[in-house]
């Protein structure tokens, strides 16, 4: 597994908007920028980042600011501007031999799941999940979104559970409105895993399943001896699309070699039967260590995860920590 060089202080992070613009959430976005300035980094954006359209720009173009964020030797990261629902119409334009000739720190949430995940399964380069450019629009930054930025620069440090969860993102005035309780469940068990981690928003992963775009199975055979743990990030599949989505990896192959599962809160859960997402989970992965309800994807707050790293993941009455151990 390759890692990308981290940051320091006064890097350089292109911005890209690969899926939608912001310019939906402008001024959120511009305070997002600021807080990253603060803390040292200098931000360029792409022309299309600011477009207020549901897709920013067509398939072509958006790879195409892409590849000269990868090929601009002065930035070393890019980082998506906000999330969306199309970014998997550009990977049939996006030039893989330039990235992994320009390998750089990728990082991303939700819709950007698609690409991340294809470089690190493809091209065997490492790749972040957790926050977009977008994602830092309070005046005093959650330390979930803190470590975040502490990780690009090499600092990884062990993330602890937070004690509290943001139930609805509407409540919001200067940062996150957090209010519930936070308590990872373990469906079988206390857990205590280490393995290859790898994953994302799973309603994009069900998208490139059994498509050209889907390196899978050479992933997990190259890295079988590690183990794989997955995270899955459920944006609003329902519980009985979940069920069925998991089948379609079981038996495309993709959940060979499992070691761990672990899921973060669903953004916008439904049901439509007396299927739960607990259920869908157990009957699919039986005895497989399982977490439900982590701090992981759309919910705040939202720990960041490498893909690709070697993980150690615990999780026993409520609380739990993950360690990314190799870098």
């Amino acid at each position: 597994m390759l890692y990308p060089k981290h940051l320091t202080n006064n890097s350089k992070i292109g911005v890209v908007a690969l899926s939608a613009g912001v310019g939906f959430c402008l001024e959120d976005y511009k305070k997002s920028i600021k807080s990253l300035e603060n803390k040292g980094f200098s931000i360029i954006e792409t022309a299309s980042v600011r477009s207020s359209e549901e897709v920013a720009n067509t398939p072509e173009i958006r790879a195409q600011e892409l590849d000269r964020l990868v090929t601009d030797d002065d930035v070393e990261m890019i980082v998506c501007a906000t999330g969306g629902d199309f970014l998997i119409e550009i990977l049939p334009y996006v030039k893989d031999e330039n990235i992994k000739k320009n390998p750089k720190w990728i990082m991303g949430a939700s819709d950007p799941t698609s690409l991340l995940y294809l470089i690190t399964t493809k091209l065997d380069i490492a790749t972040i999940y957790g926050h977009n450019a977008s994602s830092y629009d309070a005046s005093v930054l959650h330390p979930s979104q803190e470590i975040s930025l502490e990780i690009i620069k090499g600092n990884i440090p062990v993330q602890n559970s937070y004690p509290l969860y943001e139930s609805n993102r509407k409540n919001r005035i200067d940062g996150y409105a957090l209010d519930k309780e936070v308590f990872w469940e373990t469906l079988n068990g206390d857990v205590d895993i280490e393995g290859r981690i790898i994953g994302g928003c799973i309603d994009c992963l069900r998208d490139l399943i059994g498509t050209r775009f889907d390196y899978t199975k050479d992933f997990i055979e190259k890295y079988k001896e590690d183990g794989i743990i997955w995270y899955f990030d459920i944006f609003s599949l329902s519980s009985e699309d979940f069920y069925r989505t998991l089948l379609q990896m079981k038996e495309a192959g993709w959940l060979k070699y499992v070691k761990g599962v672990i899921v973060g809160r669903v953004n916008y859960p439904s049901n439509f039967t007396s299927m739960t997402y607990e259920k869908a989970l157990t009957k699919v992965f039986q005895d497989t260590p399982l977490i439900w309800n982590a701090d992981i994807g759309h919910v705040a707050p939202k720990m960041t995860i490498i893909n690709g790293s070697i993980v150690h993941i615990e999780s026993k009455d409520g609380i739990g920590k993950i360690e990314m151990k190799e870098l």
